[in-house]
């Protein structure tokens, strides 16, 4: 029977003391992961995964080294302490690299508050593949639909990190996932498009037939898509994708890439990167929300805070080593998996939304492109020059008139975020909460 996790982190750290390691801290993380997929009506998939991952990183002075085990006995976590001893005192030394100073851990923290876990029993395979065949008839039961993918999945996932420094703690998070694929037309004029969701609860998730008609309505609007006209012309990104934009400005805040000096927000701090009124808000403790945890994977408390606040560039996102690097504070924002060490990262995300609809933008950037779908990506993290592949809609006196495949949108993400308003549509359960995005002068190339 495999132990407790907090017991293996203490197992590890036991023994990369006695293999003569200054400083360690541990993870392990246990998990559950069942999935099926159906594809043309046939069970094309069923899933079942089980097991404990194990992560060790130890300090030898200023030098540290990473490693990772699926095996739980003595043997093997005395076998990889003195593996990961050997190589930290291989490794370079890194003067940013180290545990927490006991002052900047957390101290108290209420798991039960953040209510990460379902309490329902775990869905049978019989269960999942039920879900997945409703989704897949309601899409097949709407005329034009040639064929359906659905997959339904569910995961537990339990995590424990422990430290020299003293710190201890862990949580368990659960989650449940439903998804369809709707196909219409044949050859080079076959179309898709797709709906899907996530939730910790699954009494939270809708009904398994709302995604396969949503998928279906979907993938039939694509019907008949042609290539745009070229040109500048407003570009509105819809709710499902524009959290793309997001994420391009959460990157280049990103410690990492400002400790590189290759970010193009490297020389933005304190200086306007949105429009006056606009706030991304980071806020980890989130009830209910994936994306929620109360401390982050160096053990310092999570908190919420203003990355931007009313369009002003207020801080980077750090971790420990990059804070030092820097000579700033960590933002309690480590992420980290079993195989590697912390590196800065973002969770539940909010941009603060507008007074319109989506319906609204669209009628008033008069001619332009509805983005919902991207394809590919070339972004020069220095320059924030940015060009993508989309397919979306073509919108013309404030109307949708056809659907649009095979162009590619291009701009500078420091203008385009610059020239973004957005709409009210943004989805209350999701982890990154962002509403379509309207950005106006962005360059298409069509037909």
């Amino acid at each position: 029977m495999t132990r407790p996790l907090d017991r293996l982190t203490e197992a590890l750290l036991e023994a990369a003391k006695r293999a003569g390691a200054d400083a360690a801290d541990a993870m392990a993380v246990e998990g559950t992961a069942s999935g099926i997929d159906i594809r043309a009506g046939q069970l094309e998939q069923a899933e079942r995964s089980e097991g404990v991952e194990l992560g060790l990183r130890v300090f030898v002075g200023q030098r540290q080294a990473c490693v990772s085990v699926s095996d739980t006995s003595d043997a093997t976590i005395r076998a990889v302490a003195e593996r990961a001893v050997a190589m930290a005192r291989e490794a370079p030394e890194d003067p940013y690299a180290g545990l927490a100073e006991s002052h900047q851990l957390i101290r108290n923290w209420d798991i039960a508050a953040l209510d990460l876990v379902d309490p329902a029993p775990e869905p049978s395979a019989a269960t999942l593949e039920q879900n997945a065949r409703q989704a897949e008839a309601a899409a097949m039961a709407m005329d034009g639909i040639v064929q359906v993918e659905a997959s339904a999945s569910a995961s537990r996932r339990q995590v424990h990190i422990a430290a020299s420094n003293g710190f201890s703690g862990g949580y368990a998070r659960s989650s449940q996932s439903l998804s369809a694929v709707a196909f219409t037309g044949s050859g080079t004029a076959m179309e898709r498009d797709w709906a899907g969701e996530g939730r910790i609860y699954a009494a939270d998730l809708p009904d398994p037939a709302y995604f396969g008609r949503l998928a279906a309505e979907r993938a039939l609007a694509r019907a008949g898509a042609r290539k745009p006209k070229t040109g500048a012309f407003p570009v509105l990104y819809d709710e499902r994708i524009s959290s793309s934009l997001i994420g391009h400005l959460l990157g280049a805040v990103n410690g990492a890439s400002i400790a590189r000096g290759s970010s193009w927000l490297r020389d933005a701090l304190g200086q306007q990167v949105l429009p006056a009124g606009l706030s991304v808000i980071e806020d980890p403790l989130r009830p209910r929300i994936s994306g929620s945890r109360p401390f982050d994977a160096e053990g310092l408390p999570t908190a919420r805070r203003a990355i931007v606040k009313d369009g002003i560039l207020t801080g980077w996102t750090l971790d420990l080593a990059t804070a030092r690097k820097l000579g700033m504070q960590s933002t309690g924002s480590a992420s980290r998996g079993p195989s590697a060490p912390p590196s800065p990262g973002t969770s539940n995300i909010d941009l603060t939304q507008g007074q319109k609809s989506r319906d609204d933008l669209i009628a008033e950037m008069g001619t332009g492109l509805l983005v919902t779908g991207l394809i590919g990506s070339s972004i020069n993290a220095t320059t924030g020059d940015y060009s993508r592949g989309a397919s979306g809609f073509w919108v013309e006196n404030g109307q949708i008139t056809y659907a649009v495949n095979e162009c590619t949108i291009a701009g500078n993400l420091r203008d385009m975020l610059m020239r973004m308003t957005p709409a009210n549509d943004a989805r209350m359960h999701m982890s990154t909460r962002i509403p379509s995005l309207l950005v106006e002068g962005l360059t298409l190339a069509g037909a």
